[in-house]
């Protein structure tokens, strides 16, 4: 991930910021819910996914799949070691449905794929007149059947409230029962906190918050949440030692939010060399089980080194 990308990381805070207030409304509201509109507690739940940005790296032979394995095998692998994958694929290029299907059937029936919405969507039209392509990707999407998890939009960095307006109403006509985070990137955003109107929607609609954690953009580590599900970009640094520490920062976090109410908890890790990835997220679901007492199952690398203590 290139967003928020910086060489210098030895000065850099990466504590975790308190909770936002808002959250307390969130907490609130799931605690008042009556039983009957409240969803029916999974066999393990909060449900916690861990998992990474691609399966296509061939580097990843021999380390996360079987020396030998072809590039037309690498997602059937990949389901083996990890409980969810960010799908930025149908961001560039909505794929046929029989595709998607292929993709679903390989995926078991804890996996979860979860798809970032095109790029023609939420940055070449900026949501103005998004309908009709709005439709067909979430059409798209039911290719996915059970195996579809959370979507997130990604906003540009040239979205601004400015644009409020644009938003809300491309949020509120969005279908109710669409799974959908949030996530914003222009500056402004973060220097003020009087956008009550966008965030009053994204709770009414059960839309969730994106939380990027990056080096060079501390401001989008907002931690607000506003619906019981939320989408974390955890982009690491090629197993520098500050990463370590952050992860078990998480997992204090996380272990919090799940006993608050949370649902549902998507943890990406992103690394400036995604060959580490791998690693990284071993270590996430190690410490989060340790700590959170979920059963989530590690991957087995092939080849389990370290990650090396490099420089970003």
């Amino acid at each position: 991930m290139e967003f928020g990308k910086t060489a210098h990381i030895e000065d850099i805070d990466f504590s975790l910021p308190p909770d936002d207030p808002m959250n307390e409304e969130l907490w609130r509201r799931l605690a008042l819910a009556p039983a009957s509109q409240q969803l029916a507690p999974p066999p393990h739940a909060p449900q916690l996914y861990v998992g990474c940005t691609q399966w296509g790296r061939a580097d990843w032979v021999g380390k996360v799949y079987p020396k030998g394995t072809k590039p037309k095998d690498f997602l059937s692998q990949y389901v083996k070691q990890f409980n969810c994958i960010e799908l930025n694929t149908l961001f560039y290029s909505l794929q046929p449905k029989p595709v998607i299907e292929r993709w679903a059937a390989l995926a078991g029936e804890g996996f979860r794929f979860c798809p970032k919405m095109s790029e023609s969507i939420s940055h070449k039209q900026q949501l103005r007149n998004a309908g009709q392509e709005t439709a067909l990707f979430i059409d798209h999407l039911t290719a996915f059947g059970d195996r579809l998890g959370t979507s997130f939009l990604q906003l540009s960095e040239s979205f601004s409230p400015d644009l409020l307006p644009v938003l809300c109403a491309y949020l509120r006509a969005l279908p109710r029962d669409f799974q959908l985070c949030l996530e914003l990137r222009h500056k402004d955003w973060f220097l003020r906190k009087d956008f009550n109107e966008l965030y009053a929607l994204l709770v009414e609609k059960e839309i969730g918050t994106v939380i990027t954690d990056t080096a060079g953009r501390r401001d989008v580590l907002h931690m607000r949440l506003t619906a019981p599900v939320v989408f974390i970009r955890w982009v690491a640094n090629n197993g520098h030692p500050k990463d370590f520490p952050r992860i078990e920062d998480w997992a204090y976090r996380l272990k919090t939010w799940m006993e608050k109410g949370m649902r549902e908890i998507y943890f990406i890790v992103h690394s400036p060399d995604e060959f580490y990835a791998p690693d990284l997220a071993l270590r996430a679901v190690e410490k989060f089980n340790e700590v959170c007492g979920t059963h989530l199952k590690p991957p087995k690398l092939l080849s389990p080194e370290p990650p090396p203590l490099t420089l970003f």
